[in-house]
Parts: C-alpha cells; structure tokens; sequence
C-alpha cells in the first residue's frame, strides 16, 4: 500500500486561486514541486516532473470518490439560487467542523457543491464514510430550504457563473474560442468521481498501464450505465447524456484522451500486453496543451492569446512581443490542474466521465469502479466485455473525426444502453462486478444495490436518462405535445 496518497494533500484554499473560500480541498501532492529560488524549468526537467507526479505507483486498493451537486430552491428548482445562501451553508458547516470523515468541502463555478471523500482502504468504508458525510450536507442544505440535485446537467437553468475569481474568468474566456460549452461545464453539470491508486509498476492487471488502459476502455460504458442529462432549459436534447456531449465540444488538447490511453483492437484481456508507455503519452499530451491561464498579482487577468502551448513556454515563447519568463515547477503543477481528460492522472487515476446520479444512486458508479479496478478476474472479464464497444467500428479515430462518425464516447452518450452493443458491454461489467463483491465479501447492501441498479436499467436497456424522458413525455402527451 503506498505511504502517501496524492489526494491526501490539503491545500489552504485563502491561498489557492482555484477556490473563493478557506475550506481545504483535496488535491495533487505537490511535495518539492515549488522552486524555492523559483528557477525556470528545462524542457527535459518538465517532462521528467510530469511523469513522476502523475502516477505514483504501488499496490491498489485505496479509494475515494468526489461527489458534484447541483444546488436548487425546493420550491422552485427552476430559479437561480443566490450564492449568498451556498456560500452561508458552507461556511457554517466549516466553522462547525461538522464534517465527520473529514471529507473536504468545495464550491464549482455556478455554485456546484462538491465534497471529496478521505481516502479509504476498502470500498466499504468509502461508501460509509460519504454516504455519513452526505446526509450531514443534505440536512444543512434542507435547513435552508435547499436540495442537493442529482443531475449530470443542470436541467432547467442556464449557465452563470457566480465565483468571480482570475482562474474562471480565464477559463471561461478560453474556451469562449469555441462556443458556449465551456460555460455549461463549469456551471451547469455535475458528476460522480471515482479516485483509484495508480496501480504497481508492473504489466499485471494490478499494474499502471493495464490499469490506466482498462479505465478508458470503460469509459463508454460508465457514460451509458449512468447517462442522466438528457435535457437543455427543460427540453430534451436527444443525448442521453447531454453531460459527456458538452465536453466532447472543449477543447480536445485538454479534454480528450491522450493519444494511446484508449485501447485499439484487439483488446486483450488479461496482462497489460501493449508496448505503450502511458507517461510518456501522458507528457506529449500536457507538453502540447495550451496554456489555459497565466496566475498574475492580484487584480490583473490571467487571460493568455490563443495558441501558447506548455512546450513553447518552455522554449522560450514571446507574449505581447515581450520575452515571457519561462515557467517553474510550480507553474508546471497549475498547469496540470487545467487538464481535464476523462480519466486523468492525479498520481492516482480520477475518473470524470460519470454523471450524478439522484438520492444516494452515486453508490453503484463507485462499487462498479472499485470492484473491477481491483480484482484481477473481473478486470480481465471487464476489459473482455469492452472490445467489442471499441470493436463495433474499426475506422481509426481520426478517419473517424474526418469522417464525422461518432465513436464509442459519443455513441454512448447519445443512446445509452439502447445500443444493443454498448449494453451487452454494460451488462456483462455489472455481472463481472456482482461476482467480484461476492468475492470480497462487500456487505449486502452493497451488492443489492449494484444488482437492483443493473436488473432496472441495463438489463432492460435503460439508464436513468430515460426515467426523466418518461416524465418528460407524459407531460408533453398530456398537453397535447409529442416528445422530440
């Protein structure tokens, strides 16, 4: 078991520009990442800092989960509540040490709340110690006539953001470049994180690169699973989760997988049998990221031109026709935190790709991860259970993109389980994970509710999208309209 797990590190957040508050939240280990005599990096030094940080490798078997919620008025879940009444609940809560687990407490840029669970040693004690620390966070918010909403999209209000800090106001700008998906992200989604250990240094299934290989394999099946954003300001989009559509339209560089994350076919199941090197992918993939912000003293933007990469920073690059001081470690270390991919290597590997779910339905996502992640056998029969998601076009991704065909994240999103072979994928993980909770002796509650979850929606080709749509539809029949 590693001795220090990445997402044990606190950072003040008085003194971090991605927060507004003093909570804490969990982040990268940055241990010696900051130059004490703030000496600019080498291109080289930048690259070995990058694959050191991002995988920290060890045996498996801590988990965490962070949790994203959409904040609404119980009365009326359609209007804005003010970031007065979030930011109060927070700040009591803080003040109270109310927090029992000691889970960390943060706010997203549209006012999303969002409380990171300490690590665990086993999925049980995950489960419990979130689930204690969400019942205290639902009671706070009840209090004040406020719900915690389990959407993977805001469904009936618009975008806006309410933290008025230089990291959003840069962000929102840089991605302005390419629409308003960029704004529906940061304010307007929420998500089930799931956190793993890295993995050992080895081509085992216990090892880094099966691990990080068998996590993106999964991806699209997570999508479909727990796709529950299927509306825009109260209409249906056609996607059952609108959620992975949104981040598909961002900036690739920065929100995609790096190129040999995702598996090529055939997929073997069993010991990690690819050449590829996920650091070295990892280090192009952040090298060649453009630089979404540069921090400045207060009261100046962080706004940067368009097309800076890490790379060029490093190699000197000119801003404004002035020399720009190459960067540090530090600045290094920021710029990673900007990098958003679906399954991103923190040292520990963070998977984003999952919407929220209602009530405590973020359970099932986190046993699924965990119990394929750590058992071998139902890893080996996971990834099996993928190829042939990943099989079902065989045009490489970018004949793919020219061609403008959807590949398996989107066609995901779009149809859920209802592609007859995205479900088969997505049953055969759910039975691959019942047999390991067995196993594991999980207690039965667990179980039940990862079995109750596949018997009401994969297994009928459903996802919790779909329950919205059915009220959605009986709405609109009832008023005489037919659902698009």
């Amino acid at each position: 078991m590693l001795s220090v797990h990445p997402w044990e590190a606190v950072i003040d957040l008085s003194a971090n520009p991605d927060t507004h508050t003093d909570l804490a939240i969990a982040g990268p280990d940055r241990s010696g990442s900051v130059d004490s005599d703030g000496r600019r990096l080498s291109e080289l030094e930048a690259e070995r800092h990058i694959g050191t940080v991002c995988f920290k490798t060890g045996p498996p078997g801590v988990l965490g989960t962070e949790l994203e919620w959409l904040v609404c008025d119980e009365s009326n879940p359609s209007a804005p509540v003010p970031f007065d009444r979030v930011n109060e609940i927070l700040n009591r809560l803080k003040d109270a040490g109310s927090m029992p687990k000691a889970g960390l407490l943060t706010l997203e840029p549209g006012g999303q709340v969002e409380l990171s669970s300490a690590p665990a040693n086993d999925l049980a004690s995950c489960v419990a110690a979130a689930s204690e620390e969400m019942g205290v966070l639902r009671q706070a918010f009840a209090a004040d006539g406020l719900t915690l909403t389990g959407h993977g999209l805001d469904l009936h209000r618009p975008p806006s953001r309410v933290l008025e800090l230089p990291r959003y106001a840069a962000m929102e700008k840089f991605f302005d470049r390419r629409g308003p998906w960029g704004r529906l992200m940061m304010c307007s989604t929420a998500s089930v994180q799931v956190c793993i250990d890295a993995g050992l240094d080895d081509r085992s299934a216990s090892g880094y690169q099966f691990r990080w290989r068998l996590m993106h394999a999964l991806g699209p099946v997570l999508v479909a699973a727990f796709a529950n954003s299927p509306l825009r300001e109260g209409k249906p989009t056609g996607w059952k989760c609108t959620r992975q559509l949104v981040w598909s339209r961002l900036d690739p560089y920065r929100t995609k997988a790096p190129n040999g994350a995702e598996p090529s076919w055939p997929v073997r199941a069993g010991p990690h049998q690819s050449d590829a090197d996920p650091r070295q992918d990892l280090i192009g993939y952040a090298m060649d990221a453009e630089v979404l912000c540069l921090r400045k003293p207060d009261g100046q933007p962080w706004t940067v031109p368009s097309g800076l990469t890490f790379r060029d920073w490093l190699r000197g690059a000119r801003l404004n026709g002035s020399a720009l001081p190459g960067p540090t470690t530090d600045d290094l270390s920021y710029h990673l935190t900007t990098l958003f991919p679906p399954v991103r290597a923190r040292g520990h590997l963070e998977l984003r790709m999952i919407d929220q779910q209602p009530g405590d339905g973020w359970i099932i996502p986190v046993a699924l991860v965990a119990a394929l992640a750590d058992d071998p056998v139902a890893a080996d029969a996971a990834m099996a259970a993928t190829e042939p998601v990943w099989c079902a076009t065989r045009v490489p991704a970018q004949r793919r993109a020219e061609a403008d065909e959807p590949g398996p994240w989107l066609r995901a999103a779009r149809c859920g389980p209802s592609d007859p072979v995205i479900a088969k994928a997505v049953t055969a993980c759910f039975a691959a994970a019942d047999a390991s909770l067995a196993r594991s002796g999980a207690p039965k509650a667990l179980r039940t509710a990862v079995t109750d979850f596949a018997e009401r929606y994969p297994r009928r080709n459903r996802c919790p999208a779909d329950d919205i749509l059915d009220i959605v539809g009986t709405r609109n029949n009832g008023s005489g309209e037919s659902r698009s």
